[in-house]
């Protein structure tokens, strides 16, 4: 459909004439209509793409916030191996060195940097290179020390295969049965004696247990002392264990060894009795370690776990009072 003719005024011959274009006027007209719509197809997209997404956008999008819950997800996991492989170091060079009588790792080693040249030159052009690189140290923090625990317990087992002996010696177990705690009475550290009423070094572990109740040897040994007594410890034994380890065993009722009998884990050794300066039937245990007496709570590790540990131990510490 073509367009109304126009008509201009022609003052000659005082009539209207009709106007032809030529092809500069349909030129400039179409270059006009042109850049018109070139101009409000600018304007709406202008408009479309700040205040709405494409599909690609949004699926960028939904990416970017499942990527964002992986990395909380992945720094949360990061956190409860630094605080497993924080135990298992503690335990490493409190217990088990101890125990072996190695050096503990020093802290050098352990938390040692790592060296050599720039590892994250690679991920420095990324948009959120210092949280990519952030990560990645963290990570091989985390690697370095599990390689560093994985050799310290290869040299433990290496240890152990050549101290087997010393480790069914060592005492390592409770002396009566005690599966639900509910034996342990009064615990390492100064209580109230219930004869003199005055506040003592409390140097072992009181377990209550009706008169008769078995007693074990908590590690391989050889009996060297069997005492009977009214005072004290009343009747009493001793087992040197050797390795620098022996162990006490107090208020006995009667006796199941002799001196200088080797014995081994978990032998009956005695019965629970009320003898000497005692309150109630319960078994006085001690253990010494080259001539110094330690908390024997911590010598029961083949038989609690961490948990259990614990809560012997406060068990042990309700009690300002012991029974001998």
């Amino acid at each position: 459909m073509m367009g109304k003719p126009k008509y201009k005024f022609n003052p000659e011959s005082l009539s209207y004439d009709k106007i032809r274009l030529g092809f500069r006027d349909y030129f400039l007209r179409f270059l006009a209509y042109f850049l018109g719509s070139l101009l409000i197809a600018v304007l709406y997209a202008l408009i479309f793409f700040n205040f709405f997404d494409s599909p690609k956008e949004k699926a960028l999008k939904r990416e970017i916030e499942q990527l964002t819950i992986q990395y909380d997800l992945m720094n949360r996991e990061m956190d409860n191996i630094e605080k497993i492989l924080s135990h298992l170091k503690e335990t490493d060079d409190n217990l088990y060195r101890t125990i072996f009588e190695a050096e503990p790792i020093p802290v050098t080693i352990r938390e040692g940097g790592i060296g050599g040249i720039n590892r994250y030159k690679e991920l420095e052009n990324y948009s959120n290179a210092a949280l990519i690189i952030e990560t990645a140290q963290r990570l091989d923090r985390i690697k370095k020390k599990i390689v560093v625990q994985a050799k310290s317990f290869d040299e433990l087992v290496k240890l152990a295969r050549e101290k087997e002996e010393m480790l069914a010696s060592i005492p390592a177990i409770m002396p009566i049965s005690n599966k639900d705690l509910k034996r342990t009475a009064s615990g390492w550290g100064l209580r109230i004696h219930p004869i003199y009423k005055i506040v003592l070094f409390h140097y072992g572990i009181d377990f209550t247990a009706p008169i008769g109740t078995e007693v074990y040897a908590t590690g391989n040994g050889v009996v060297e002392e069997i005492i009977s007594s009214r005072r004290g410890y009343g009747n009493h034994l001793i087992i040197n264990h050797g390795y620098g380890y022996k162990t006490l065993y107090g208020h006995l009722d009667r006796f199941n060894v002799r001196k200088g009998q080797k014995i081994n884990r978990g032998d009956v050794i005695a019965f629970v009795g009320n003898t000497g300066l005692s309150v109630a039937p319960h078994l006085h245990y001690e253990v010494e370690l080259n001539g110094t007496k330690v908390d024997p709570a911590n010598y029961f590790f083949n038989d609690l776990t961490p948990e259990e540990y614990e809560k012997i131990v406060e068990i042990a510490s309700r009690n300002g009072q012991s029974f001998d």
